[in-house]
């Protein structure tokens, strides 16, 4: 399968996460929900793990590679807290959209920390992109 389909199933069920969170977030705490949403998150992927045989692989994980995974574990726990606090407060379109200005983020860090390039299209797109989400939450 190619990276295009997979990263648009991605935004399919990141879509999903939106609608779901919001309305489990109506009567719970959000870091109550982040946490059990979490809980089956980590339930659903060591599952999934065992039926595709990838836990085979785990002798391949050294002290880096684990250290930077535990690096974006905690930074994807507290996307997910404020995400879900945002949430609860905000309307689920607005959230979601502002939720997407982490490409633009990312094509920075990208840049910064790996040595990606800043094209005149990446800038041009990453501008409609923040102009897109002001228009959606303003």
């Amino acid at each position: 399968m190619s990276w295009i389909i997979l990263a648009l199933l991605s935004a399919f069920f990141a879509a999903l996460v939106a609608i779901f969170g919001k309305i489990g977030l109506e009567k719970l705490d959000t870091t109550l929900a982040t946490t059990l949403r979490s809980g089956v998150m980590f339930a659903f992927l060591i599952i999934f793990s065992f039926f595709t045989n990838t836990f085979q692989n785990i002798k391949q994980v050294d002290l880096k590679s684990l250290g930077i995974l535990a690096l974006a574990g905690v930074s994807g726990a507290l996307s997910w807290l404020f995400y879900f606090s945002a949430l609860k407060k905000g309307p689920a379109s607005g959230v979601a959209s502002l939720d997407r200005l982490s490409i633009v983020f990312v094509l920075f860090l990208a840049i910064l920390f790996l040595g990606e390039n800043l094209t005149i299209k990446t800038f041009i797109g990453a501008v409609f992109l923040i102009a897109g989400v002001l228009l959606f939450t303003l």
